[in-house]
C-alpha cells in the first residue's frame, strides 16, 4: 500500500500533548514541514507529469527523450496544411492545419502536443515489437485503440496495411507515409496504406467484419503509399 504525503495540518497534528498548545512551537514546526510537504507534493505529481496520455510541453519532450523520438522532424510533413478546394485526403475543412506565424512554406517541423504524442505511442510499439504479423497487428492497435488493422502479405517482401474505423488527421498520416510510425519487418516495404476517406470500414467482396464490409458500408480507400522510409 503506498504511504500518502502528509500534509502540514497532519503533521502538526504528530506534535505531543506537551507541546501543542504552544503557538511558537507549533509555528516553527509548519514552517518547517511546509517546505517537505511541498517537495512531497510535487514527487507525487511526477508520474502524471511524465505519463505519456497526460504529459505536456517540455515533460513530453522528456518522455519522448527517453522512448527515442523528437518532436522535432529531420524532414518537413509535406500536405498537411490547409488548402481551399483540396481533394488531398491530407487537406481541407477539418483535416488541414493551419499554418503557424513562423512555421515554413515547405511542411511542418515541429509537432503540436497531440500529435507528438501520437507519435511517441508508435515509437513504444515499434520498441516493443517481436518482428511477427500477430505482434504486428497489437503494435499497431497500441497505435490506433479501437481501430481494427488489416495487413495483407504479399508473398513478395511487400505488404499493405489498412486502418479501418479511425479518424485520422492529416499530420498522422503523414507521419505514417513518412515513415515515422515504422511497424514492418526489416527488408519489407510497405506498398501503400488503405485508408477510409471517412474513417469507416474498408471496402471489400462477400466480406463482413468489423474492418471490411461491402456495398453501401465499406468505404472505397485512398491508396496512400509511402513517401519517404526512415
Amino acid at each position: 500500500m503506498p504511504i500518502l504525503p502528509y500534509t502540514v495540518p497532519e503533521y502538526v497534528g504528530l506534535i505531543t500533548s506537551e507541546h501543542a498548545q504552544r503557538p511558537r512551537f507549533v509555528d516553527t514546526v509548519s514552517l518547517s514541514v511546509s517546505i517537505q510537504s511541498q517537495l512531497q507534493d510535487v514527487l507525487a505529481s511526477m508520474p502524471v507529469d511524465y505519463d505519456v496520455d497526460t504529459a505536456i510541453g517540455l515533460q513530453l519532450d522528456a518522455v519522448g527523450l527517453w522512448v527515442g523520438i523528437s518532436r522535432y522532424l529531420r524532414l518537413p510533413l509535406e500536405g498537411v496544411y490547409f488548402t481551399w478546394d483540396s481533394l488531398n485526403l491530407e487537406e481541407g475543412w477539418n483535416a488541414g492545419n493551419w499554418i503557424a506565424p513562423y512555421d515554413p512554406v515547405s511542411g511542418l517541423t515541429v509537432l503540436s502536443d497531440a500529435d507528438y504524442r501520437f507519435l511517441i505511442r508508435g515509437k513504444i510499439a515499434s520498441n516493443s515489437w517481436d518482428g511477427s504479423i500477430p505482434g504486428a497487428y497489437a503494435a499497431w492497435a497500441e497505435v490506433f485503440p479501437g481501430a481494427q488493422i488489416v495487413i495483407q502479405d504479399n508473398q513478395d517482401m511487400s505488404m499493405e496495411v489498412g486502418i479501418a474505423n479511425a479518424t485520422l488527421s492529416s499530420v498522422q498520416i503523414a507521419l505514417i507515409r513518412g515513415g515515422y510510425i515504422n511497424l514492418k519487418p526489416e527488408g519489407v516495404r510497405i506498398t501503400y496504406y488503405a485508408i477510409p476517406p471517412g474513417g469507416g470500414s474498408l471496402f471489400a467482396w462477400d466480406c463482413d467484419t468489423a474492418a471490411l464490409k461491402g456495398w453501401n458500408i465499406g468505404e472505397w480507400v485512398v491508396e496512400a503509399p509511402p513517401t519517404l522510409s526512415l
